[in-house]
Parts: C-alpha cells; structure tokens; sequence
C-alpha cells in the first residue's frame, strides 16, 4: 500500500481499539528492560459472542506499551517483531533491513523521552562501520501510536521518519559506502568559498551542486554515511541526497556560483528572524541569482522549490496580457466595483473597497481584483498560460538553474478557476525564484531563465521565451510597477529607493490558514527580488521589508 492509503488507514484507526487482553508494563533501566505481561487467563468465547473491538483515543498505558514493543525488538535487531508492531509491517521490514544492510549501522541503542499524547520521541545513538573505519552516530526521532481499525490494536503508525527524520517517503534510505558524488567547494562569484556555516540556508542549495556537478568538478569520492532519496522522476520535486556521517573525506571539487557574498548575508540575517520566510535576489540584465534564502535550513527549498499561490504579484503577468490585448491602459478607465461574479463565485476586494470612476493605474496601485476579474468573460480559458509560457517563460518545467527547480505553473483552467487565475489563485503556483524573475522580465521586456551556474560550465541550455513584450507594453508595466511604489501598495517597503523601481505586493489565501501568505517582488536598477513569508499576511507588510533589505544590499 502506497503512503498515501496508510495515511488514509492511519487516520481511520483513530477510532477503534484492543479488546480482551490487558498488557501491563514492567518499567526497567533501559529500553532493552520492558517486557509485556498478560494480565491472566482469557476468557473463551462462545460462538454467539462478537469479538469486543475497543474504540476511541490510545490510552497513555498503549502509547506506550506499544512504543516500548517496537523500540524492544528494533534495538534487539528483531527485525520481524518490531516491523509486527507498526501498521505497515513489509514497508518497516524493508526500511530496517536496509538500516543494518545497507547504512551499516550496529550497536543501536533507544531511548524513549516524554510521551505527548500518541507521540514518543527517542534518541537513538549507533555505531556505522564500513571498509575498517567506524565511527559513532546519534540523532533524535519521533514515532506516533495509532489505533488498527480492524482489531483495536495499538500499534506505530509507520513512517520512513521514524527511522531517521530526512527518510520523508517509502525508498529513501540512509547508505554508507563510498559517496556516489565527490564533494564539491563550492564559491561566490568573486571565488571565495560559500561555507554553510556562514551561510546556513546555502546548504540544501550546495547538496544539490554536489549532486549534479560533483562527478565533473575535479574532485575524488570519500566514504560517508548519507540520506539516499528515492527518486520521484520530477526535478522540481527532487530533494538532494544530504550527508550525514564522512567516515574518510574525499577531495572537493571546485565549482563557481552567480552568489554575492554581500546579498547573501542580508538574505540570511533576514529569514533568519521570520518563520517561512524565503527571497530570491537576481540580476535582470543577465539572470544571474545573486542570493537565496529559506527560514529553515537544510528543509525544504521553498525559494527555489516552492508551489504557492503568488496572490496578486501575479498581477504583473496578467496585466501584460490586458495591455497587449487592449483589454486595459495604464491611464484609460477601468471598473473596480465592490464585487465581481464569474463562473459561479461572487469576487470582492480586500475589506470590500471600490474605486468609482478610476483608472487601470489606480486599480493596479491598489491591487484591485474585480479590476482583473471583470475581464474574465473577454478572455479565452488558455489566455494566461500562454502569456505566461511565452513571455515569462513559466510553467514549462525545462529552466536549468545548476540545481533542483520549480518553474512555476499556470494551467489551463475555466470558469471560476480561471478567473481566480487572473488574480494568482486558482491553480497558480509560484515561488519567490518565479517571482523575482517575472517581475525581471517586466523591467527589460526578455526572460532571461535564472541560473545560479553559469552554462559555460556544463554548456547546458539555458531556457527561452519564445517572444518579448513590446516596448510599449514594457513601459506601461514599468510605469505600473513605479507607480505602486510611490502611491500603492508597496510605498512604504520601497520608500527612499530612488526613481529607477518599481514593486507589487501580494498576499495570498490558503485553506485552512488564519493569515494569508505574504508576498511582495520588486526591481531597483538592476535587482530583482521576491520574498514570500507564509501565514505572514498582507504581502507589503511581511515580505515586503525582506525584499527592501535585498535591494538596498546591492549586488
């Protein structure tokens, strides 16, 4: 069964139970020390008897009698046992086979902390050995207690992180053996190397340019203890393999970045003071990435790799295509009524405002959505999407940044979905690399696709618009975008940058989420950047002073 079907079973097996047996807990020094006891003799049941299925919430006494079964047998190498006591026992077989055959690790030791609830974290400490060299290794993990629907029984709900928490799905694997890629030293663009340590949120970024550029860089291969991630076949979707434990090093090779060590220090100190926060900073003039940075090292991309609905920065793309149409000019009148229905769904602005006798410049400036949306019925549903691909050079998943990237997406859709589009809801998904390059397209006119490698170096190419805005749609974006700087949404994030801006804001509604995320992109000169902080609420607000920081920073 896939994950997705146990996550389905798991959820319904919060409300069944165990009948009939008592297990009692004898509590010892370690993990090694519980046993299960029965209670005493059973009764029998009769053939009219139905056999009693407890329901209901995990008691505290089966959170951890179960967890104690499971971590007993998994320290004891019985690997048949304690894969018995999770709900998924072949997917535990084979990831704890493969703990010992594979990532070579012994001498495992468990030891359970404070329960919360179902949820019982242990550290685990185990020694890895490999080709005469051993060397200890400890982390913490997690596992969580479920109820199996058809019997009652308490068990582990299982998942590949109970084993180590970078195992995110069936078939990653922790290994040890020698490196399938040589390291990699990784610099700036003026050669100084980009060390993790000074740059936290590099290292994700540098795991991926191992990934790809270790093999040809010049370096050898050492041995290590490293997270194997199952390939998915999406490289947008690829999380790069992440070493854990170097048994002897390998010799790095080197490998040059597009990266300013002056952009990528305030990305870092930026985010740093944010929950979900993550900005792009490129250079228009050749798409050249300056500066990347996630709140959360070593997680998730979301800079690069992420798929959010941009909210209304996504204005600039469909503005493009209004003006090109005629169907919008920056000075000519332009509805932005209250409400607006398409498809079926009643569209409003924020806090419901209208603008009465207005311009397209002021709807753009106040990030109007029926402005938008009132041009739906003139619209063909794949409008968007092909002014998206052959502009902004979006949603054709073929850019080749030097490492695993999201290329944005703008589907074909109808109706009500399609007219949310125009607005970067709907199916839109973005991330703040997106971003910073459309609006980069807005200033110059030409995609140029964003790359933190220089194609010289492995004369890949680099992905193309098939068309330029006009100039004069160029200028119209511009002075859209400029004017939203100093009389929009966005004046007070870019106040005091000179004349040579311009910026949108965005924020954008999540099911579920109190705050919508927040997102802001903007140009100076020649900078672009994009920032979203997720939850964060009105793009100007919480994105917007990250993106500030990133231009007054310069290149």
């Amino acid at each position: 069964m896939g994950s997705r079907g146990r996550s389905s079973e798991r959820k319904k097996a919060n409300a069944a139970v165990i009948g009939g047996v008592v297990a009692v807990v004898v509590l010892g020094a370690g993990v090694g020390a519980y046993a299960l006891l029965d209670s005493g003799p059973q009764q029998t049941a009769t053939a009219d008897d139905k056999p009693h299925v407890k329901t209901g919430p995990v008691t505290q006494a089966e959170v951890r009698t179960a967890a104690d079964r499971f971590l007993t047998a998994w320290a004891a190498g019985d690997t048949a046992k304690a894969a018995a006591a999770t709900d998924d026992a072949p997917a535990a077989t084979a990831a704890l086979t493969s703990y010992s055959k594979d990532a070579h690790l012994t001498g495992v030791k468990l030891t359970p902390g404070h329960r919360t609830g179902a949820k019982v974290p242990f550290a685990v400490s185990a020694t890895v050995s490999y080709g005469g060299k051993t060397k200890p290794f400890a982390y913490g993990s997690e596992l969580t207690v479920v109820r199996r629907v058809k019997d009652g029984r308490p068990l582990v709900g299982w998942q590949p992180s109970v084993v180590h928490p970078d195992l995110k799905e069936d078939g990653d694997r922790l290994v040890t053996g020698e490196a399938g890629n040589p390291p990699i030293k990784a610099t700036d663009r003026a050669g100084n190397e980009l060390s993790t340590a000074k740059y936290p949120s590099l290292a994700t970024v540098v795991d991926g340019l191992r990934e790809k550029y270790g093999k040809t860089a010049g370096g050898t291969a050492g041995i290590e203890l490293r997270v194997v991630h199952k390939d998915s076949g999406k490289k947008s979707e690829h999380t790069p393999d992440k070493t854990l434990v170097t048994l002897s090093k390998g010799t790095p090779g080197t490998l040059r970045t597009t990266i300013s060590p002056t952009s990528q220090a305030v990305a870092e100190r930026e985010v740093a003071g944010r929950e979900k926060a993550a900005v792009v900073v490129i250079k228009p003039s050749t798409g050249e990435i300056l500066a990347i940075a996630n709140s959360r090292p070593g997680g998730y991309n979301t800079a690069f790799q992420g798929s959010l609905a941009p909210g209304s920065t996504m204005k600039i793309v469909t503005s493009s295509m209004l003006l090109e149409k005629n169907l919008a000019g920056v000075d000519k009148k332009h509805p932005c009524p209250k409400y607006v229905t398409y498809g079926g769904w009643k569209f409003q602005n924020d806090q419901k405002f209208e603008i009465k006798d207005g311009t397209f410049r002021a709807s753009f400036a106040r990030s109007c959505n029926t402005a938008f949306i009132s041009q739906a019925k003139k619209l063909h549903d794949d409008d968007l999407t092909k002014q998206a691909q052959e502009v902004f050079g979006l949603g054709r998943d073929n850019w080749s940044i030097g490492v695993p990237s999201f290329d944005g997406a703008v589907p074909v859709q109808t109706q009500a979905q399609m007219a949310a589009s125009l607005i970067g809801q709907g199916g839109v998904r973005m991330n703040p690399l997106n971003m910073a390059s459309v609006v980069a397209t807005a200033e110059t006119g030409v995609f140029r696709q964003p790359y933190l490698v220089s194609p010289d170096v492995d004369h890949r190419t680099l992905a193309t618009a098939s068309r330029k805005l006009s100039p004069k749609t160029v200028s119209a974006l511009r002075d859209l975008l400029h004017y939203t700087a100093v009389a929009g949404t966005a004046v007070k994030p870019m106040s005091g940058l000179g004349t040579d801006m311009g910026a949108k804001t965005g924020s954008a509604e999540v099911d579920g989420q109190k705050k919508p995320n927040g997102w802001f992109t903007a140009w100076r000169g020649d900078l672009a950047s994009a920032a979203v902080v997720q939850a964060g609420g009105h793009g100007g607000d919480s994105a917007g002073p990250v993106v500030r920081q990133m231009l007054l920073a310069g290149s």
